[in-house]
């Protein structure tokens, strides 16, 4: 009988260990498939009425890409370009162009040598209060402060929904 009831203590023990971990669960926000996809929309619609072919990229809280869109007419680099655009925005929870102005300021910074990472302006964060949900990446308008500005389109049409 000894056996059983060492059995049984470890057993206790072993719930008694395992109980705390779930009062640790985290409740995080993140970015819904239609919200996604309106920012993408409206960043493309910003950019093409305005004459340039675009793509578009959101990407969610840990990076992952949540909508890709290529417009009509953009070039093909354009949709690794705003992937990684929007990558660089959620990984550093920076726009892409100030990730771009420190590497400038200090070119030795390593973290441009990380994959999936590119100094280039185009992207900006998706933020529920401080807290980084996202990003979104635009590519392919002449110049990075267009790209960006078709990115903040994006998240000024859901900014009601991000408070």
């Amino acid at each position: 009988m000894r056996p059983i009831s060492s059995c049984l203590a470890v057993i206790g023990l072993i719930g008694a260990l395992t109980a705390p971990a779930g009062a640790q669960l985290l409740t995080e926000k993140s970015l819904s498939a239609g919200m996604a996809m309106t920012i993408a929309q409206t960043a493309l619609e910003t950019c093409t009425k305005q004459g340039h072919h675009v793509s578009v990229h959101v990407v969610g809280r840990n990076g992952e890409v949540i909508i890709a869109v290529r417009g009509d007419g953009a070039p093909p680099h354009t949709m690794e370009n705003s992937q990684r655009k929007a990558y660089t925005a959620r990984t550093f929870r920076i726009p892409s162009g100030e990730f771009a102005q420190r590497v400038k300021d200090n070119p030795t910074l390593g973290a441009v040598h990380l994959t999936g990472i590119i100094a280039a302006q185009g992207a900006l964060p998706i933020k529920t209060g401080d807290e980084v949900i996202g990003a979104v990446g635009v590519s392919g308008a002449p110049g990075g402060e267009k790209d960006e500005a078709c990115a903040k389109a994006g998240i000024d049409k859901v900014a009601d929904q991000l408070k």
